[in-house]
């Protein structure tokens, strides 16, 4: 039997797929309306596949409960933050699902964190919570982590494909939870110590974000310098060694903007160029409404309220908001028109929710997220100012970075 702690974007998925391919599975999470839905049947966001992958598991007998279960492996995902003074991880979540997982299990349970978490986290935190429930790890309980690898819109083709890490500090707990994750992944699985799949997450997360610092980076300068900073990344990757990444609007979602700060947090002295990075990233959103400005002065433009920004997710085709560069820009200027075709649902202020009636209130268009939709539509931006931030539409006199 496995319980699933936390049922949203990394635990849902996860549930299905272990159901699907054989296991037991029971799905705990606090959220009781999110668990009305999902016994109702309803998958609680928009993935390519979900609902065929919630189906198979439905068959397969998976449950979902605000209850913690009595099972041999407990996966928790849970939503593990930072603090933005300190820049250190909030293990509140974690700590939390940990304890009331130590309620219930069975001696012998497998406790396997896959929220990203700071580096030493189980050893220093959680082994003590675990020994003062009178339990004691590497002996009747076992910690593991094994850090998920997926990102929105490609769900379930990754977790099916993506190569996993397992830390374990003992090697025969680790081969088990190998062969849990065995029954659906087809990826490589390697077996590690517990420290070392922590700091792994975190660093591949780390490389990440500087290396979209630097695309950010040289669009800025680009810009300055009267060059397009597309043609300049296309050129440069014609060399076997240089893969510059695409600069954009900001860094979302729950991994890039965030987990890179755990390393800032513990070593401030030590992560000066990862620092430096999360620091530029951040402050893309400054810049775009910088050359909001400058673009409507160009033009003539004199209202904010006539400057319509298309795309509310942090990345294209999802409905995922979380942490995206839209709200960091609006927390910044909140008077623009929003509209994004993936989100049904009201999140802002002047949000809209047709795209003709968006675009009949706005003068420019400021395309933030690089949707199918825009791409497909984009003569219908004719005769609108465009400030494109993601190189989505080939049109003439559009603006970039």
């Amino acid at each position: 039997m496995v319980n699933v702690i936390g049922l949203g974007y990394i635990g849902l998925p996860t549930a299905l797929m272990m159901a699907a391919h054989g296991e037991a599975v029971a799905g705990t999470d606090r959220n009781a309306d999110l668990v009305a839905r999902l016994n109702a049947g309803q998958v609680t966001f928009r993935e390519e596949g979900l609902e065929e992958l919630f189906s198979q598991a439905q068959a397969a007998g998976i449950t979902f409960s605000a209850a913690y279960q009595r099972a041999d492996f407990y996966v928790i995902s849970v939503p593990t933050p930072y603090e933005k003074v300190s820049r250190k991880m909030d293990a509140g979540a974690v700590l939390a699902a940990v304890r009331q997982v130590l309620c219930v299990c069975p001696k012998g349970a497998v406790i396997i964190i896959e929220s990203t978490v700071s580096p030493g986290t189980i050893h220093r935190c959680i082994y003590p919570i675990a020994e003062a429930a009178g339990f004691t790890p590497g002996e009747d309980i076992f910690l593991v982590h094994a850090p998920e690898r997926i990102i929105p819109g490609n769900m379930l083709a990754e977790l099916g494909k993506n190569n996993r890490i397992i830390g374990a500090d003992q090697p025969e707990v680790g081969q088990r939870v190998k062969r849990l994750y065995a029954s659906f992944c087809r990826g490589d699985i390697a077996v590690t110590d517990i420290r070392t799949a922590e700091m792994t997450k975190v660093a591949e997360n780390a490389f990440r974000a500087v290396n979209i610092a630097f695309a950010n980076e040289l669009a800025t300068i680009c810009h300055a310098s009267g060059l397009v900073v597309y043609e300049i990344i296309r050129l440069c990757n014609m060399h076997p060694r240089v893969n510059i990444l695409q600069p954009g609007p900001g860094v979302g979602g729950q991994c890039i903007s965030v987990d890179p700060w755990f390393l800032v947090g513990d070593y401030p002295a030590l992560a000066r160029v990862i620092g430096s990075a999360m620091e530029e990233n951040n402050a893309m959103p400054d810049y775009v409404l910088g050359r909001i400005r400058a673009v409507m002065e160009e033009n003539g433009l004199r209202s904010l309220h006539r400057v319509g920004l298309y795309g509310l997710t942090y990345k294209e085709n999802v409905d995922d908001i979380r942490n995206a560069p839209t709200l960091q820009l609006l927390e910044r200027q909140n008077c623009f028109p929003v509209y994004d075709p993936f989100v049904v649902r009201d999140v802002v202020p002047c949000q809209h929710h047709d795209l003709m009636q968006f675009l009949g209130t706005v003068d420019m268009v400021v395309i933030m997220v690089k949707h199918r939709q825009i791409q497909e539509n984009q003569h219908r931006l004719r005769g609108k100012v465009i400030l494109d931030c993601c190189n989505a539409v080939q049109l003439p006199g559009v603006y970039h970075l």
